[in-house]
């Protein structure tokens, strides 16, 4: 007892004397200088790779002390982006990338084809959407995620990749030689008109080609009879600063103000202006925005509530109100830091603060009366919100999504994948079948009763009165996935279009109006239903 005793004495005694020395050297109060500091950091690194119970590579040492630097900011936004990092977010910016251009997923454990890109070596190739891709140069895909068969797919631009597809009513399987090239992914996915003569756009990404996509897409619109103009970023992140901006200067007048930027150092306060003519001056427009439109989608959104040149209408977007800087670091690395705060023309910050935690239905019904929000006022006078995203003038969520619809997705739990699979194979089996032809098709219940057995059989075992109380959120998701198959992307587009709330939302409230302020009219009255309606449930 008396050894034991002298063994835990000196080992407190150590851990006191230890204590002390740390207080004294960097992680007290005091003043210790940098070298200290940087000592203490040497010395508890060696001391971990001495003596931690597993062994650790020196490297992973340094890349994990790196990466909890930079998590201990409390900046979700600022982190380490190694070398295949920074290739993947520059490809986003920049939209381009060598390969054959189609999109993949896996389903039912197997590369699938969910659509070839318009004018690419896939879609010349013949690929379809559906077609299951078993090898890849000669190896097969079975177990692969789709970010390894990505890999695969791509190289340097003349290069061939050889592929073995199996395609649903072909016998025999198909065999691809594609030749590698420079892919340019378009921004823009849809620009239609609609009735009442509403064009609709939407941009997924603020790439290094937004601007032209949209001014493109605006012009085309406008030579078929475009009257007023809907504009999508419903899960737009966000992308280039300097393309927010620039999407933004296309609907606003000279002189107006887009964006400012204040941070800590000198270089990071910036105030943009428009400097350049509308080109749908006089043009109504909708702005739709969801909880994903972030960022730079943020930045286009709040400009133009804030100048009263778009209503928007949606659910409370993200909240990301900070503008990152990429600077490089050796090895091919960066680091994306968080230098500056952004703020609308109003002066609102957007930005979801630490511990922000209302549920999107929260969120989407904020208002000055339920959650604390500063407010602002627009040019004409109209009361906006800072704080935790951008506040839509007309609340509109996903009507689908109901309590039996949460409680659908809820019995599912991690079964999602098996479920979105058996919507798949449903509908690549539909396909080869040919047992639908018309894109106005309705989905029955016999139908709903064919992917819950594709469902059991994947093990997605759901309770037979759940899924039936689901039955419209169960339909909608069928008939997109069974149009997107058998018709093609604008197939399953033209099919949401019809379902969409937000879009028939936003085409109810242009139809007809001349000017923006008679839209602005019309929603307002809107929102005031809305209350009423909230009130009175």
């Amino acid at each position: 007892m008396q050894s034991r005793a002298l063994i835990v004495g000196a080992v407190l005694a150590a851990a006191l004397v230890s204590g002390g020395w740390l207080m004294q050297h960097g992680l007290g109060e005091g003043g210790a200088s940098t070298y200290d500091r940087a000592r203490l950091f040497e010395e508890v690194k060696t001391h971990v790779a001495r003596y931690y119970v597993d062994s650790v590579p020196e490297a992973t040492l340094f890349r994990n002390a790196v990466d909890g630097l930079l998590e201990e900011l409390g900046d979700p936004h600022s982190s380490y982006l190694p070398p295949d990092r920074l290739a993947r977010l520059r490809e986003t910016t920049t939209g381009r990338y060598a390969g054959v251009g189609v999109q993949i997923d896996v389903r039912d454990g197997w590369i699938t084809v969910i659509a070839p890109l318009p004018s690419t070596p896939a879609e010349r190739a013949g690929l379809l959407t559906g077609d299951r891709v078993v090898e890849i140069d000669g190896k097969t895909t079975r177990g692969l995620t789709s970010d390894e068969a990505v890999k695969a797919l791509r190289g340097k631009p003349g290069s061939l990749v050889r592929v073995v597809v199996e395609r649903p009513g072909v016998d025999d399987s198909l065999r691809f030689s594609l030749t590698r090239s420079e892919i340019a992914y378009a921004p823009v996915q849809q620009t239609v008109l609609l009735r009442d003569g509403v064009g609709y756009v939407n941009l997924s990404v603020f790439g290094e080609d937004s601007r032209d996509a949209i001014r493109h897409a605006v012009d085309s619109l406008r030579r078929a009879g475009m009257r007023s103009l809907v504009l999508d970023l419903r899960g737009n992140p966000g992308g280039l600063l300097e393309q927010g901006v620039a999407v933004s200067e296309l609907f606003l007048d000279p002189g107006k103000t887009i964006v400012s930027m204040k941070g800590r150092v000198a270089d990071a306060n910036q105030t943009f202006v428009d400097r350049d003519p509308q080109v749908i001056a006089n043009v109504p427009m909708i702005v739709l925005v969801d909880s994903s439109s972030a960022s730079a989608s943020e930045i286009v959104a709040g400009a133009l509530q804030d100048h009263d040149r778009a209503v928007v209408v949606g659910t409370t977007s993200y909240g990301k109100g900070s503008a990152q800087s990429l600077i490089p670091t050796d090895g091919g690395g960066a680091v994306k830091i968080t230098t500056a705060l952004w703020y609308t023309p109003a002066g609102r910050s957007i930005s979801r603060l630490p511990g922000d935690t209302l549920s999107d239905d929260d969120r989407d019904a904020a208002t000055e009366d339920t959650v604390p929000r500063p407010r602002f006022r627009t040019d004409a006078g109209r009361i906006v919100y800072g704080g935790g995203g951008i506040v839509p003038d007309v609340v509109v969520a996903d009507a689908a999504l109901d309590s039996a619809g949460r409680s659908f997705e809820r019995a599912l739990g991690a079964k999602i994948p098996q479920f979105r699979d058996a919507l798949a194979s449903y509908a690549i089996a539909l396909r080869g079948s040919r047992g639908v032809t018309d894109a106005t098709f309705v989905v029955t219940p016999a139908m709903r009763s064919e992917l819950l057995r594709r469902m059991r059989q994947r093990g997605a075992i759901v309770d037979s009165a759940i899924y039936d109380e689901a039955a419209p959120l169960v339909s909608r998701l069928l008939g997109y996935e069974i149009a997107r198959y058998v018709f093609g992307r604008q197939g399953e587009f033209l099919r949401r279009v019809r379902d969409d709330e937000a879009i028939r939302t936003a085409v109810e409230l242009l139809a007809g109006a001349g000017t923006q302020g008679a839209v602005f009219d019309r929603a307002a009255a809107a929102a005031r239903v809305a209350v009423r309606a909230d009130s009175a449930s």
